[in-house]
């Protein structure tokens, strides 16, 4: 298992602190804080696109 370079967590008032990371083949990582173990894994790329889409309003409706 790769070594997993987690980024401090996102939190929001009243819910879930989430977390985001890398490691050095490329991929990224998505998880609740405290439960790094229990990850989503994609490439580096796809968070990215991901994030990015976010940050476009992509993901609006779900609010």
């Amino acid at each position: 298992m790769a070594d997993i370079i987690w980024e401090e967590p996102f939190c929001a008032e009243g819910s879930a602190c989430f977390r985001l990371g890398t490691d050095r083949d490329g991929n990224g990582y998505i998880a609740i804080a405290g439960a790094e173990d229990d990850h989503l894994t994609d490439s580096r790329d796809a968070l990215r696109r991901m994030i990015l889409d976010i940050k476009a309003g992509k993901a609006d409706h779900l609010l």
